[in-house]
Parts: C-alpha cells; sequence; structure tokens
C-alpha cells in the first residue's frame, strides 16, 4: 500500500451526521431508560465541553446537570473559569464542588496514604472521588452520567478505571481526540478550550501528552490505521509516517489496556456447576419416569 494516510484523511468527516447520529443515541438511551437527563463531569478540558454541548443541543439545556469538581491543589482557576462560562454560553445549570477536603479525608484514613503518597494512585483517587460525585447526584436526581472520553484515551488505556471510565453513556467514543476537537468547534465550544492542551488534571502540571510521550495526532493515525482499516502492523509506519517505535508503544497501550474496556473478568461458572446440573438434570428425569 503506497498511499498515505495523513490527519486530514481523519478529520474529514461530516460533523453534521456525526452531531445527527449522536443525538439519536443519546435521545434513545434517555428514552430506553426513562430517566429524567444527564448529569456531566465538566472540567474546562475539550472532551467534557464536547460531551456538554452535545447533551445540551440534544436533550435540551433544562436536561442537562454540569458538575465542575476542580481540586484547589491541582486544577488551575483558568479550567474553572472555562467550565463554568462554557455552561453559561449554553444557558445552563451548574455546581461547583471543590474536592480537595474529600481528597485530604481520604488520606488522613489510609495508614499507607498518609505514609506515603503515590502521585498516580492520588491523581487515580481523585477522578473516582469524582465519579462518586457524580454518581450521588444522578441517583439523587434521577438522571444517568454521561461520560467525557474519546476513542483515542479509550482505546490505549488512558482514563481511570471506576473513575472517568465508570459512567452511564459514553457517546464520545466514536470520534479520536483529534476528531473532538474539530467537532467541539462545530458544537460552538470556545475556542479557548478547543486549543487548550489536554490535561487530565490529576496532579500539578499533568499534561496528557507529556505523560504519553507521543501527540494525539500520532495516536490517532495509528489507531486508525490498525483498527479501521486493518493494516498490518509492519505496514504502519510506511502509510501513516509515524514512527515505529510510536506505533509499537501504541498497539502495546492498546493491547495491555484490553482489562479496562472489558470491565470485570470472571472465570467460566460451567466448571464449577456442570456437575451440579448433571446430577439435579438426572433427578428430574428419574422424577418423570
Amino acid at each position: 500500500m503506497d498511499t498515505m494516510i495523513t490527519l486530514n484523511d481523519l478529520l474529514n468527516i461530516d460533523y453534521a451526521s456525526v452531531e445527527n447520529y449522536l443525538s439519536n443515541f443519546l435521545k434513545s438511551v434517555l428514552r430506553a431508560s426513562n430517566k429524567k437527563g444527564f448529569v456531566i463531569g465538566v472540567s474546562g478540558g475539550v472532551d467534557s465541553a464536547t460531551a456538554y454541548a452535545l447533551a445540551v443541543r440534544s436533550v435540551g439545556v433544562e436536561n442537562v446537570l454540569a458538575l465542575i469538581m476542580p481540586d484547589k491543589e491541582v486544577t488551575p482557576s483558568r479550567d474553572v473559569d472555562d467550565a463554568m462560562e462554557l455552561v453559561k454560553r449554553f444557558g445552563g445549570r451548574y455546581e461547583v464542588i471543590e474536592i480537595s477536603g474529600i481528597v485530604h479525608s481520604f488520606i488522613e484514613k489510609m495508614p499507607l496514604a498518609s505514609r506515603r503518597i503515590d502521585r498516580t494512585a492520588l491523581g487515580n483517587l481523585r477522578a473516582r472521588i469524582r465519579m462518586c460525585i457524580l454518581y450521588y447526584y444522578a441517583n439523587s436526581l434521577d438522571m444517568l452520567v454521561l461520560g467525557t472520553g474519546d476513542r483515542s484515551e479509550y482505546l490505549i488505556g488512558y482514563f481511570t478505571k471506576y473513575g472517568d471510565g465508570a459512567v452511564d453513556v459514553a457517546p464520545l467514543t466514536v470520534l479520536f481526540k483529534t476528531q473532538v476537537r474539530r467537532f467541539a468547534e462545530y458544537l460552538g465550544v470556545p475556542k479557548s478550550i478547543v486549543e487548550k492542551p489536554s490535561s487530565p488534571r490529576l496532579w500539578q502540571n499533568h499534561l496528557a501528552e507529556e505523560e504519553l510521550g507521543m501527540r494525539y495526532e500520532d495516536i490517532d493515525l495509528v489507531l486508525f490505521a490498525f483498527l479501521d482499516l486493518g493494516l498490518p502492523v509492519n505496514q504502519i509506519p510506511v502509510v501513516t509516517a509515524v514512527s515505529d517505535n510510536v506505533v509499537k508503544k501504541v498497539l502495546q497501550m492498546y493491547s495491555s489496556s484490553l482489562h479496562k474496556r472489558v470491565g470485570v473478568i470472571m472465570p467460566d461458572a460451567r466448571p464449577v456447576t456442570q456437575t451440579l446440573v448433571s446430577n439435579i438434570l438426572s433427578k428430574i428425569r428419574k422424577a418423570d419416569a
């Protein structure tokens, strides 16, 4: 295959059709669940802003509640301002819940955490605290939790298991990160958010591409070439101009994060029950004879 695949090829989709498809999806989920709307965590980043804009345009701003959950020790004030401005632009409802006190309550109650702070574990704790708050509101208000993750981060496992990965519905998992940015523009998300570097904000100065050691432009091309085009691994560097090392890293992250996408891993029950089932069926047959 001599044809090169570029980022422009990946971004060349009909975003009006994407909105129509995802809007119908969200409406159908809401009807089937018989819930009153969606609650969503809005961080000031592009993914949550896009998911929020999509939701309010799909099911009505009155049916979407935004929760802004900064931790004053790691969340820049600009993110909080951007999140509030976004919701106000759409005329929506929001609540700000500062979580640093909750985080410290956890640390104080856990002997290991009080002795040794693990940055990654603490960052994931923040994500899981936010998940708990979202579900408290969802349960109390008879709503669903709307996820904000994009396809890129979902496929490489760049999310917190049972944190931001724990949601009821995840509409943006059909769009790569670079496509989400273009979709955000289409939906009217402010430019300051669209162009902001991606960051989970799980610790101070936390930037996604810096932690990953890769650009989303490259990640998206590799995933598209491998999963959507079905290209052999050795062809991907040739047709995407992404280095062999990056291709291998993306695909390794994809394969090693499977456990985060499949949910709880359970053994097959049949080896445990097969003798029991056989004995009971034999008993039933004898009784019917």
